[in-house]
C-alpha cells in the first residue's frame, strides 16, 4: 500500500489503514466512514487480564447493532503488543484469545444456532453473546499486505451481515471487488480465499497459508 504519515496509537493508526486508497476491504472503508467501526484497544494480546473487559464492550456492540441492524458495522480489538509476530505465533496468539474468549462467554451464552461451532466445518463462524462473526486478524508480520498492520488486531465481521447482503443480491459483486482489489495490491490472488460454503473459514483467520490437513487449535465447550 502507498507510503502514509503515521497516526500515533493503534486507533489513528487503524484509521490511516483503512483509508489508505489501496486497502482492499471496502466494506471496512464503509463502516469506519460512517462511524460504525467499534475499536477497543488494550495492553497484551498474550495475557488474558482483559479478557472480561473486551467481552463486556462486545455485548455492548452486539446490543447496539441488534437494536438497528445497520449495514457496514464491525468491532476491531488492538493490543499495544507484541509485535515482530511471525505468522504462526501470531495465529497461536488468536486461538487462545478465541478460546479464552469463548470459555468465559459460555457461562451466559448458546453458540448462535445460525452457524456450527465445529470450527473444521464450512459453515463454522465464531460466536459470542449468541452472535455469530468471522474474524479477520491482523499484525505487523502478516505475508498479505492487506492484513499487515502495526499492532496484533482482530476485526470481528457480523455472519448477519453476510447473511443480509446476500437476501439482497449484493455479497457476491462486493466479495469480487474485494477480492480483485486485494490481488491487485498483492500481485497475486490469496491462495486461502474460498466461497461461503466450500471450506472451513476458520482457516483464513489468522491470514496465514496453511495446507490441507491444518487443523483450527479451538475446541468449543459443550
Amino acid at each position: 500500500m502507498s507510503v502514509t504519515k503515521p497516526v500515533p496509537g493503534p486507533v489513528g493508526a487503524f484509521g490511516t489503514f483503512i483509508r489508505d486508497r489501496d486497502f482492499p476491504c471496502v466494506g471496512a472503508k464503509s463502516a469506519l466512514g460512517k462511524g460504525q467501526l467499534t475499536h477497543v484497544v488494550l495492553e497484551d494480546m498474550r495475557s488474558g487480564a482483559e479478557d472480561r473487559r473486551l467481552l463486556r464492550a462486545f455485548y455492548a456492540f452486539v446490543k447496539r447493532y441488534r437494536e438497528d441492524r445497520t449495514l457496514f458495522t464491525s468491532f476491531a480489538v488492538s493490543w499495544q503488543g507484541p509485535t515482530g509476530l511471525s505468522e504462526r505465533d501470531f495465529e497461536r496468539l488468536l486461538w487462545e484469545r478465541l478460546q479464552a474468549l469463548h470459555e468465559l462467554d459460555r457461562a451466559e451464552h448458546d453458540w448462535d444456532g445460525r452457524v456450527e461451532s465445529d470450527p473444521d466445518s464450512p459453515h463454522f463462524s465464531f460466536s459470542l453473546g449468541e452472535e455469530a462473526f468471522f474474524v479477520v486478524g491482523l499484525h505487523d508480520g502478516a505475508s498479505r499486505l492487506a492484513r499487515r498492520f502495526s499492532y496484533p488486531t482482530l476485526v470481528f465481521n457480523l455472519h448477519d451481515q453476510f447473511e443480509m447482503l446476500r437476501e439482497a443480491g449484493r455479497y457476491q459483486r462486493l466479495h469480487d471487488k474485494i477480492m480483485a482489489r486485494d490481488e491487485a495490491l498483492q500481485g497475486e490472488p490469496n491462495p486461502m480465499i474460498a466461497e461461503h460454503g466450500e471450506a472451513p473459514p476458520a482457516r483464513q483467520y489468522a491470514g496465514r497459508r496453511v495446507s490441507e490437513d491444518w487443523s483450527c487449535p479451538f475446541t468449543p465447550v459443550g
